[in-house]
């Protein structure tokens, strides 16, 4: 059986994220997948190309010494923010002997990608372009499906155009070159490789808005009859919560990022008794600790989530089709993490809402890929699958047996169902002690982030002072319980 092998590059604000997979025919099996802190990256572009070369080159090089291999050919996602959208026609005559073919209408859309006029070249550059609809002498507004088999003389296409900015890629490129020549081998249009992660097919075909929400830049992508119909970028997401908590608590934007994962929440109403807890915040031991309360915190993260759903719901209005949402909104990103956050998007909109994990099976997925700031790099994954890439020519040397070594699942293991993950997620949320105590010290080893909870589960041991400083790893595992319970509550007041 054909096997080849993928490495995609997710570029984010705040993380660098490295996937390899394994491809036999339609099987996907991820064999590795970590996450590096990113650097000289804002709004999910590259802006400091030395620094970012810095970032990608230790993600690459901590892959390359655990499977095995030699990485210089990659796949990775072109910049989400700074992106524009023109709508374009074009009118092809043709031989009405024959019926449109598949082939055909693709070769109309390359042709359409290389003549589209209107394009600063010095300055811009072409994303993509997505056929909207097609007509003939006595039709319009016909799909491309149903236009597949039709004889006409004369065929109008209507298409929409995605431009970037040139520099942005050119610095993008940079990057890879001076992190030690890194050949890439396709890039592709994030928003789309996340829906191919994300939605189901009756979802693009109802009408849907798929929201990811990244720590720099949430994005605004809507399918109506399959098609992507709209596109658009915000540039704040969750790194303007974490500045907003830092300015507010007068922290170190470190402590109020760890402070955001591990009890950050939307809608303090909703959080019952756990409202009332105090967190006691040291950063120097020679100064008292600050007194933040969850139910304070949860305001100050609401605010400012209450504000990117409205530039949200903005963009959904200026897209035409807020009306042709039957699927209403799926979300995605780091920040669909955010406990309660569906709810708040839910309460503002009047849309449905659910989160978006990666809804295809992979073998090999482990715990690291339930969840939702992958689906980049899941995407990616799954589009380089249908387009015969390989990454990894030479791929004697990949040792699987290493991914296994650093956690990896085991072959042949299958990823949670969607809806088990949904459910999963609404058993847990911020925990606290029902003592208060010093529950975060100013120090980088403790600076938590989502995939560093299962570890301090594992190797904190537990201890505290006669004034009740609690460790972090400590403080998750006493307080598992009372969570599960206060969490099971909400849900039966929401039903």
């Amino acid at each position: 059986m054909d096997e080849r092998h993928l490495v995609a590059i997710d570029i984010g604000t705040s993380k660098i994220a490295l996937t390899v997979a394994k491809v036999e025919g339609e099987n996907v099996q991820i064999i590795y997948y970590r996450e590096t802190p990113s650097a000289g990256i804002k709004y999910s572009r590259v802006i400091n190309p030395h620094k970012a070369a810095g970032a990608i080159r230790q993600a690459v090089t901590t892959a390359e010494k655990e499977l095995g291999i030699s990485i210089t050919d990659i796949i990775v996602g072109l910049p989400k923010y700074e992106v524009t959208q023109d709508p374009a026609t074009l009118t092809v005559t043709r031989d009405a002997d024959t019926c449109i073919t598949q082939e055909e209408i693709t070769g109309i859309k390359e042709n359409a990608l290389e003549k589209y006029p209107g394009i600063n070249k010095e300055t811009e550059m072409l994303f993509g372009i997505v056929a909207q609809s097609f007509g003939d002498e006595d039709e319009i507004q016909i799909s491309e499906n149903d236009i597949i088999g039709m004889a006409p003389e004369k065929l109008n296409c209507e298409f929409r155009v995605f431009k970037g900015q040139r520099k942005n890629v050119r610095d993008l490129r940079l990057a890879f070159r001076n992190a030690g020549n890194i050949h890439i081998c396709r890039e592709y249009f994030t928003p789309e490789a996340i829906a191919k992660a994300v939605l189901y097919d009756f979802e693009m075909e109802n009408g849907v808005a798929l929201i990811d929400l990244g720590a720099g830049v949430t994005s605004v992508t809507i399918y109506y009859d399959n098609i992507m119909r709209y596109y658009s970028a915000i540039p704040f997401g969750g790194n303007a919560i974490t500045s907003d908590i830092r300015t507010e608590c007068y922290i170190t934007e470190k402590m109020a990022e760890s402070i955001k994962l591990a009890y950050g929440a939307c809608i303090p109403e909703k959080l019952l008794s756990l409202s009332d807890k105090t967190l006691l915040i040291s950063s120097n031991d020679s100064l008292p600790a600050k007194q933040v309360t969850v139910k304070y915190l949860s305001e100050i993260i609401t605010a400012r989530e209450t504000e990117i759903i409205e530039a949200i719901l903005y963009r959904i209005q200026e897209s035409g089709l807020a009306d042709r949402l039957r699927s209403g909104i799926v979300i995605t990103g780091g920040g669909a993490n955010l406990l309660n956050v569906g709810s708040l998007i839910k309460d503002i909109s009047g849309y449905a809402v659910r989160t978006g994990y990666a809804r295809h099976i992979f073998s090999g997925a482990d715990d690291t890929l339930d969840d939702t700031s992958v689906t980049a790099s899941l995407g990616m994954i799954l589009m380089a699958k249908n387009d015969r890439i390989d990454c990894l020519p030479e791929r004697d040397g990949v040792q699987e047996s290493a991914a296994d070594d650093a956690g990896k699942a085991q072959t042949g293991q299958k990823a949670s169902d969607p809806q088990q993950r949904e459910e999963s997620r609404n058993t847990s949320g911020p925990s606290v002690d029902d003592r208060d105590g010093r529950l975060f010290i100013d120090d980088p080893d403790m600076i938590i982030t989502p995939k560093k909870r299962q570890q301090a589960h594992q190797t904190e041991k537990p201890h505290r002072s006669e004034d009740f400083h609690w460790t972090i790893g400590s403080l998750f595992r006493r307080a598992s319980d009372t969570v599960k319970t206060t969490v099971k509550k909400i849900n039966e007041e929401d039903l």
